[in-house]
């Protein structure tokens, strides 16, 4: 009988690097913000460059220059760790299903965030470009957190722990998250916090914007709510309530920051931790989706786990 491969790393080793990609390209859309909330978007005028004649930032060029050419240097952080994923997820033994091709998509979308800030400088900090900068690290965080949870769990089939009505407002809450992080872009693209004096904004009237974005946070907690209490009622695995009222709580502190920050004419600290809070969100609103199903591992029996029902008694599952 043939032994089975020793594995070159320990599966905690593993599931410590994917977590790390989630707080690395967490903490870089914080210090993009600074770069953008600081006036350094152009601290460094060109790309791949710094200037013309140097790729660093050079005294001369000040604070701006220092700050903008520190973000840059962050995108190596940022592919170290990534980079160390995959091989780690290439190494391990017995390979978790879907963990490699994550961990490169994880590679290759820091490469390609690179290159969209690249263009985001040549294009002299265009709203639509940054904008499209800022969703992008969304999807990268996306990505990201299904590694960590391919890694997290067995390699059995997933199966659904919630009835298929609550699986439908899980992804409709998920849908309304993203266009809450979409809208809240344009808001951004309308707003003063440009990145540079003279870069253009896109011209949207800042509080029509605003309340579009407003009236979909609303929505947002709304169905948060119905989902939290609609998994209570079906008495739904304790971590999927536990999830959706983590969600719940994060968006209300996330609105909080939201409307002081528009009544106080947008401080820039106060526009830093929305921009976590944007993060923090969607990573919740991952957490609640992923909550909804569970793995079991693949030795052990492959009968279905009984959904809970609107009444919260168990449907029969057939033999």
């Amino acid at each position: 009988m043939k032994r089975p491969a020793r594995s070159l790393v320990s599966i905690a080793l593993l599931r410590r690097l994917a977590f790390a990609n989630i707080v690395a390209n967490a903490a870089i859309v914080v210090t993009g913000g600074a770069v953008r909330l600081t006036a350094s978007g152009l601290g460094c005028p060109t790309w791949p460059r710094c200037t013309d004649e140097s790729y660093t930032a050079t005294a001369e060029m000040g604070m701006h220059g220092a700050i903008e050419f520190g973000n840059r240097l962050l995108t190596f952080v940022l592919v170290l760790i990534a980079g160390a994923t995959l091989l780690a997820a290439l190494a391990y033994r017995p390979r978790r299903r879907g963990a490699v091709p994550l961990a490169l998509a994880v590679v290759l979308g820091i490469v390609a965030q690179a290159v969209i800030g690249g263009i985001t400088v040549r294009t002299q900090l265009h709203p639509s470009i940054v904008g499209i900068h800022f969703v992008v690290s969304m999807l990268l965080l996306l990505v990201a957190y299904a590694l960590w949870r391919r890694v997290s769990e067995p390699d059995g089939r997933k199966v659904p722990v919630v009835p298929p009505a609550l699986r439908s407002l899980t992804w409709l809450t998920v849908v309304v998250s993203a266009a809450v992080i979409v809208v809240g872009v344009a808001v951004t693209g309308s707003g003063p916090h440009a990145g540079d004096a003279d870069a253009v904004r896109n011209g949207l009237d800042p509080q029509t914007i605003s309340q579009v974005h407003a009236d979909l946070v609303f929505l947002l907690v709304g169905l948060t709510v119905g989902l939290w209490l609609a998994l209570r009622a079906v008495g739904a695995p304790a971590r999927a309530v536990r999830a959706a009222l983590t969600l719940l709580l994060v968006e209300l502190g996330q609105g909080v920051i939201g409307f002081v920050q528009y009544f106080t004419n947008l401080p820039a600290l106060l526009v830093g931790l929305h921009m976590l809070g944007s993060c923090l969100v969607w990573l919740a609103t991952l957490a609640v989706l992923w909550s909804t199903n569970e793995r079991h591992p693949t030795d052990t029996p492959t009968q279905p786990t009984p959904l809970p029902t609107e009444a919260g008694h168990p449907t029969p599952v057939p033999a």
